[in-house]
């Protein structure tokens, strides 16, 4: 499968592998589940907005955390984050809900902050920018990629 994120980073030299999955809106512990890989290593991204107007805030973490909206304040700055309906989410980055995805808003004026326990690993997965496309590549490439910072802003969910 094609598309602009793929070509993206064939242009950039990036090593990656992508991973076709069904069309149907995946979470990332399905997705980790059909394409047999530890859930820690599926990483989902959730839109935050600020409190006050500002840039807004891609939250990259493990498919089995929740996101601490707190740590990711404080890693920020920020006073408060708040979380966007799926629906404001969409509208605000203009793809739909499981297909959103760092790489395919790079240069859209997003913030990008990677939960630390991507830092264990050598590669993740990430949405592809569509449903149905998955991408793993390298942690480091990602970060460099996507400008992106590395705080602990989830919990494991219980």
């Amino acid at each position: 499968m094609v598309n602009n994120i793929t070509r993206f980073l064939d242009a950039k030299k990036v090593k990656y592998t992508a991973f076709e999955t069904p069309a149907e809106k995946l979470g990332a512990l399905e997705t980790a589940q059909f394409l047999s890989l530890p859930p820690e290593q599926v990483f989902k991204t959730i839109v935050v907005t600020r409190a006050k107007p500002g840039k807004y805030i891609l939250a990259v973490i493990p498919g089995p955390h929740h996101l601490d909206l707190k740590a990711l304040a404080a890693a920020l700055g920020e006073k408060k984050v708040n979380l966007p309906t799926e629906r404001e989410a969409e509208l605000l980055t203009g793809l739909q809900a499981g297909g959103i995805s760092p790489l395919a808003l790079i240069n859209k004026g997003f913030q990008v902050v990677i939960d630390s326990a991507a830092q264990g690993f050598a590669e993740i997965h990430v949405s592809g920018g569509q449903r149905g496309l998955n991408i793993c590549l390298p942690v480091k490439d990602l970060a460099a990629l996507t400008n992106a910072r590395f705080a602990a802003i989830s919990n494991h969910e219980s």
